[in-house]
């Protein structure tokens, strides 16, 4: 048997002590993730083939997933609208008690539009639904 120098009290606090720090470092349940909650789009026409789509969205990664939602949407809405391309030009996200909101502003197009961020639709369709992102 070992003997310890320290008197049991002593032992005792370093043993919770340790014990308090793990508690410590928990996550409280308010604290806990939650699940995204995609709360809707709402598509507005701006001019000929330049759509804007808003959306909104709630829980963790809120902007990040806001921002995906609307190229989901865009996306979808190209299908719809018979076109197989969209071209991203600007993307706006704001957020108001807990709700994440974008505004993302996109043209689409039956052939591979010019620029840097163009988006094929139907393989963007494809992802949103393998990450479990709704479209239109």
């Amino acid at each position: 048997m070992i003997a310890s120098t320290l008197p049991v009290t002593a032992l005792t606090l370093v043993a919770c002590g340790g014990l308090m720090g793990c508690v410590a470092g928990a996550r409280a349940p308010s604290d806990a993730p939650t699940r995204t909650q995609y709360l809707g789009v709402d598509t507005r026409l701006l001019e000929g083939d330049l759509v804007s789509f808003v959306v909104q969205v709630a829980g963790d990664n809120g902007q990040r997933a806001a921002i995906a939602y609307t190229r989901c949407a865009a996306a979808q809405y190209a299908l719809i609208r018979g076109y197989h391309f969209a071209r991203h030009l600007r993307t706006n996200t704001a957020q108001k008690g807990g709700i994440w909101e974008a505004d993302g502003v996109y043209t689409i197009s039956p052939d591979l539009p010019r620029g840097t961020r163009t988006i094929d639709a139907e393989v963007v369709v494809d992802d949103c639904k393998a990450q479990n992102i709704p479209t239109v």
